[in-house]
């Protein structure tokens, strides 16, 4: 699947969590640009300057939690295409999420296969 000229913005406090996406969405697909935060001020910042196709993102973090970026963006942009990404999926996190503007949400630990749908889905790769 080619995705050249996209930019993937990959926003998650764990190091770990951010080099799995960012492999899971290499094995997959082509040609993409990464863009990596640590915390949801982060997020809000490059989403700003970078202006991703899409965003993935988690809900716990440092400064600035996942809920709270995801809202931030969608004042800036409300066709901002964001993912949640988080172990920590309670029910009520998760419909505020989607309440909020999030266009999907995966599970960690994910599995690759959801990635790929997510990419061929939201970003129309083939």
């Amino acid at each position: 699947m080619d995705i050249t000229n996209k930019k993937i913005l990959i926003c998650d406090d764990s190091v770990l969590a951010r080099k799995q996406l960012v492999d899971a969405v290499n094995e997959i697909s082509e040609g993409a640009t990464f863009i990596e935060g640590k915390n949801g001020q982060e997020a809000v910042e490059l989403y700003k300057k970078e202006k991703p196709d899409i965003v993935f993102m988690d809900i716990v973090m440092p400064e600035k939690d996942g809920t709270q970026a995801l809202k931030e963006i969608r004042a800036f942009d409300e066709d901002a295409i964001i993912i949640i990404v988080s172990s920590v999926g309670t029910q009520e996190q998760l419909k505020k999420a989607i309440q909020l503007g999030a266009k999907d949400f995966i599970q960690k630990p994910f599995e690759k296969n959801q990635i790929k749908e997510i990419i061929e889905l939201r970003l129309g790769g083939n």
